[in-house]
């Protein structure tokens, strides 16, 4: 009996349980850390030896911009990341419009095969970018539209860029692009726009006026989660592209065959860079709309 006393005042003892309670934050921090390094240390690592002043990928000798220099003196890469720009610009364009009218449609109304719709939206997020790539790919061989390209100056570059290509990053961007506004749509409070409509505004002055500013923190996040996923594309517009058109992943792609240099470090690095950028404008556009949550009405 005494000896079981004894056992349980060891297991409440106020020092054993602070040094669990130790034990647990120390374990959890480790954990973090461990996991953070094996999922950006590699990133880090292809960061430091962009500026690498040797060829080898593996062997530091010294800082050097010399691989920069080199990637914006190659034309071919250039005219990679312009054809990436262009593509993502007018892809996201087009799937942020069919996206929202998308979401609008499917979280406000109620009609005949909308349950078939609304899965069909989760596909191309569920589907592997392999079969959906396939898809596209047989889809434009049978119908004929092929890989005819769009020929067009986009701040003074020429550019070739296939109709294929677009119609495929608008394929799967527009399913991302509702998922998102239709998030937005959900947590929405539907008694500004009742107000609205009480105070005799017709509906397209509360779309107009309410519906819009309340919507865009949504549509700005799906147009940029488009842009981004449109930028970072290799999948899908190597198997839609044809050939002679390249993208600023698919040209890397080709580079790695021949072999890895630090050039391809500073490519990946600015690839980065942008994606980055984008993630941290949509953070401060959440972090602002957030702050001015409280919409003015004036009719």
């Amino acid at each position: 009996m005494t000896t079981q006393t004894e056992t349980t005042e060891f297991s409440y003892h106020p020092r054993w349980e602070q040094f669990k309670s130790k034990l647990g934050g120390w374990s959890l921090t480790t954990y973090g850390i461990l996991a953070f390094a094996f999922l950006y240390l590699p990133i880090i690592i292809l960061v430091i030896f962009s500026f690498n002043e040797s060829r080898s990928v593996s062997k530091w000798t010294g800082f050097s911009l010399h691989w920069y220099s080199e990637m914006f003196q190659d034309d071919r890469i250039m005219l990679s990341v312009w054809n990436s720009l262009f593509l993502a610009v007018v892809s996201t364009a087009i799937a942020t419009v069919l996206g929202t009218l998308a979401a609008l449609g499917l979280e406000r109304y109620q009609f005949r095969g909308k349950t078939a719709i609304d899965s069909m939206f989760y596909l191309p997020v569920i589907i592997p970018d392999i079969a959906m790539a396939i898809m596209l790919l047989l889809f434009f061989n049978m119908s004929g539209i092929g890989f005819t390209p769009w020929k067009v100056q986009f701040f003074g570059v020429k550019l070739a860029v296939p109709y294929s290509v677009i119609i495929g990053h608008v394929a799967f961007n527009t399913s991302f692009v509702a998922i998102v506004v239709r998030a937005r749509l959900a947590q929405m409070d539907r008694t500004l726009e009742e107000a609205a409509q009480d105070l005799y505004a017709d509906t397209w002055r509360t779309f107009q006026r309410i519906t819009l500013p309340m919507l865009m923190p949504g549509i700005i996040g799906g147009a940029l989660l488009a842009f981004t996923l449109s930028l970072d594309d290799f999948v899908i517009t190597f198997f839609t592209s044809g050939a002679g058109f390249n993208t600023l992943p698919v040209r890397v792609f080709g580079m790695i065959k021949k072999g890895v240099t630090p050039k391809i470090n500073a490519v990946s690095t600015l690839m980065l860079a942008v994606s980055l950028s984008l993630v941290i404008i949509s953070i401060l556009l959440r972090t602002r709309s957030g702050d001015d949550e409280t919409v003015q009405m004036g009719f």
